[in-house]
């Protein structure tokens, strides 16, 4: 686990404690709070369906919360943005030449 990816996890918990109980009703928050919790476990996120899963449930979370007009697009795009960022980032190998 990497300070990057428990500093986004940092981020999405006080966002919901920030934003949540005024914002997102209690089964939102929990959807966000395990999407976090599973991303920040996962090694590898293209071999973890249920990371990948909970993933794209808060992605389409976001999206419900901007079409009904609950939030604003830049507030849905960075609690997506930081809870993506809890998970393993895509490590690119470079092969010798």
């Amino acid at each position: 686990m990497s300070p990057e990816r428990t500093i986004a996890y940092r981020r999405v918990i006080q966002t919901l404690a920030e934003l949540g109980p005024s914002k997102l009703q209690s089964a939102e928050q929990e959807r966000v709070r395990f999407a976090a919790d599973t991303l920040i476990f996962s090694a590898d996120l293209y071999g973890d369906e249920p990371a990948q899963d909970a993933l794209a449930d808060t992605e389409q979370l976001c999206r419900a919360l901007v079409e009904s007009g609950r939030w604003e697009q830049v507030t849905a795009q960075r609690l997506a943005d930081d809870v993506r960022s809890c998970g393993p980032g895509v490590v690119f190998e470079l092969e010798a030449a």
